[in-house]
């Protein structure tokens, strides 16, 4: 029997997130691991009058930039070149749904990280284009994903386990999905009303001091339009505004490398020393990726209380109520965010415990909630 909450999911997907409209071609990005997904995508962008393009791979095969089996046999000239179709579909299509689906979350474990590196340099125009045309409005993008074994298996659940973590924190269980998504902007944009005309901001807690500058700068409200499940504010602080220090809390997942207990020292906005206690050599090479990899493109706060744990997946794990996360390097210029880099890395840090952040010298976030005079 069809999985009802696959419909639900589809149709957030179709109708919140990417806001299909008649004529739009729909660039859908998967693998065949989440078939059952692809299939209501493609009903319904056609109900919706769009045009979907299936870029669908085997699971050892991830679309885009973290292909493990390309990564393995690829020479240097095929590392460096730009995938035809997804330059053309990010440069002129009206957006993209990508569907994470792996069933092997650790297949770039053992990639040499200057070869991911060179990848995501090849790769990187593609992703300036996303920020760029979705800045301007031109292109809708929305990034999810499907439970499968190997996400599972990451966060400790069964599969049925992990089922039901995914579409409830989606909430494709609710009569209304899309009124629930729409309900949870109202609180968060009083947050951001409040931060709108101050400067500086100061993080202290247990594992981090840190001050950088919100000036001039825009905070998303992130409710499903890019992520799905979402539950963010979001900005790209002062590109040299950055000091002092940060231990993040929960391991730092990128393409696939587990960085654990990654520790950071800003000054005037770089980060000046790095260690960790699990892959420290690659958290070095990839803070040598470009010269954006060491300033921040992103700070935020996570505001989703229905996502409770950690499960090892970025996508969830940003959006913990009572959280606050770090993006090192490519900023969203829609929140004025200057800085340009191949990589987008966000780090997590847990503030529900003897933690806060106050704006411009008043209170604003305590022990994971917010505390500010509304």
């Amino acid at each position: 029997m069809a999985d009802l909450r696959v419909q639900k999911f589809a149709k957030i997907l179709v109708e919140h997130s990417a806001r299909v409209a008649p004529g739009d071609r729909i660039l859908i990005e998967a693998t065949t691991a989440a078939e059952p997904l692809i299939r209501e995508l493609y009903i319904q962008i056609l109900e919706k009058g769009g045009h979907p393009h299936p870029m669908i791979a085997l699971p050892g095969m991830m679309p885009f930039s973290q292909d493990e089996l390309y990564l393995t046999y690829a020479s240097d000239s095929q590392l460096d070149f730009v995938p035809t179709f997804y330059k053309l579909a990010y440069d002129q299509f009206e957006g993209r749904i990508r569907v994470h689906s792996a069933t092997n979350t650790h297949g770039l474990t053992n990639i040499d990280p200057a070869r991911v590196q060179r990848r995501g340099k090849a790769t990187g125009s593609i992703t300036e284009a996303q920020m760029r045309r979705g800045a301007e409005g031109k292109f809708k993008w929305v990034t999810t994903l499907y439970p499968t074994d190997g996400y599972a298996q990451d966060a400790s659940m069964s599969l049925k386990e992990y089922e039901d973590f995914v579409f409830g924190a989606v909430h494709a269980h609710e009569d209304d999905p899309i009124a629930y998504w729409n309900s949870t902007a109202a609180g968060q944009q009083k947050a951001i009303d409040f931060l709108a005309p101050k400067n500086q901001v100061i993080l202290r807690g247990p594992n981090v001091d840190l001050t950088l500058s919100i000036k001039g700068r825009k905070f998303t409200n992130s409710t499903g339009v890019y992520n799905m499940p979402d539950g963010e504010i979001f900005t790209g602080p002062v590109e040299d505004s950055v000091n002092g220090w940060v231990k993040f809390t929960y391991p730092a997942i990128y393409q696939g490398v587990s960085v654990e207990g990654a520790e950071l020292t800003f000054t005037n906005g770089r980060v000046e020393t790095a260690k960790a206690e699990k892959n420290q050599d690659y958290l070095i090479k990839m803070l040598e990726s470009d010269a954006g990899s060491r300033y921040l493109g992103e700070f935020a706060i996570g505001t989703n209380f229905d996502i409770n744990r950690f499960t090892g997946n970025i996508l969830f794990d940003e959006k913990i109520g009572g959280s606050f996360h770090m993006a090192l390097g490519a900023g969203y210029p829609e929140t004025g965010s200057k800085n340009k880099s191949s990589i987008h890395w966000d780090m997590i840090c847990d503030m529900r415990k003897d933690a806060e952040i106050s704006v411009d010298g008043e209170l604003f976030y305590k022990n994971g909630q917010f505390v500010f005079k509304k």
